[in-house]
């Protein structure tokens, strides 16, 4: 039985994984702020510090006598990071170096999650990892910050890490009240209350949405076959969908004849994201399973138990 830290473990991806952790018997302990992660999201017997993933004392304490961590606290929009530009920050990067730091030591393994935002709004039809990044919000600058930072744990302090730049992940526990939620959770949300559909631009900006389980399992095969070294893989379908057509999709499993308005393109958004995931599938063996329409079938069946 292997024990492992998991930073905003409370949180939408990281209860997931807390899930698929405890289910096949390891042991686990949180770090969390809760500033957008519910204790209720995580079974009772699982130990919770309520603390702050870019106070340094707070992780080593927290790193102390595990065999791995998996770091997921951040906060994960590009909107907050446009106005919070230095608090979003010291979350997203300062985080990333006190875990890193704290790895140190033992040299304990951490797989993270970086994004798709590293490679700004490059329109390749399914980018790789090779592929040069070129961030358009401070989001995305501070995730290849921490890839960069990454690639120093290990050349420099022997830590062993690997990075996922996750795209758009949905599923249940994504919180459709917040502005800050994925757009599978805040459409779901908008059409749950009979109000129109919101889309930023023109609905013409392409995604590729992964859902929830399939990112469990590439953080699950990462950890189980971590090398000693530094890598960054995508986390992606290779498919495509449109964000009109994914709100065209949600109303039709809610039987409901979707209203849909237009509000201005945001600062930051990305045109096009499209992700290969050749080099993960040869790393994990790993293809993503959940068919979209499964995928939001699933979330929808949870936003209506939870409603």
């Amino acid at each position: 039985m292997a024990h492992y830290l998991v930073t905003g473990g409370a949180g939408f991806i990281g209860s997931h994984l807390i899930a698929a952790l405890v289910g096949r018997g390891d042991k686990v302990r949180v770090l969390d702020d809760l500033s957008t992660g519910r204790r209720d999201n995580l079974p009772p017997s699982v130990p919770l510090i309520v603390g702050d993933v870019a106070d340094a004392v707070a992780v080593r304490e927290a790193m102390a006598g595990v065999d791995g961590c998996f770091h997921l606290a951040a906060v994960a929009s590009v909107e907050r990071g446009n106005e919070d530009w230095l608090g979003t920050h010291r979350a997203n990067l300062t985080g990333a170096i006190a875990v890193f730091d704290a790895a140190r030591t033992a040299k304990t393994p951490v797989v993270y999650a970086s994004s798709a935002a590293v490679y700004g709004d490059n329109p390749a039809p399914g980018l790789t990892e090779t592929a040069p990044p070129a961030p358009l919000s401070a989001y995305g600058a501070d995730k290849l910050g921490c890839e960069l930072h990454a690639t120093i744990a290990f050349q420099v302090h022997g830590v062993p890490t690997t990075g996922f730049r996750f795209f758009n992940v949905y599923g249940p526990r994504q919180d459709p009240g917040s502005p800050y939620s994925g757009v599978i959770a805040i459409f779901a949300g908008q059409i749950t209350r009979g109000a129109p559909i919101t889309i930023f631009g023109d609905g013409q900006q392409v995604r590729d949405f992964i859902y929830v389980g399939d990112v469990v399992a590439h953080l699950l095969a990462a950890i189980d076959r971590a090398p000693a070294r530094h890598e960054v893989y995508n986390v992606c379908t290779g498919r495509e969908t449109s964000v009109r057509h994914l709100a065209q999709v949600i109303a039709g499993l809610k039987g409901a004849a979707p209203t849909i308005t237009h509000a201005p393109e945001r600062a930051g958004d990305i045109r096009r994201s499209l992700g290969d995931p050749a080099k993960a599938v040869a790393a994990f063996g790993l293809r993503a399973q959940v068919p979209l329409e499964d995928g939001l079938r699933l979330t929808l069946d949870w936003m209506a138990d939870s409603a």
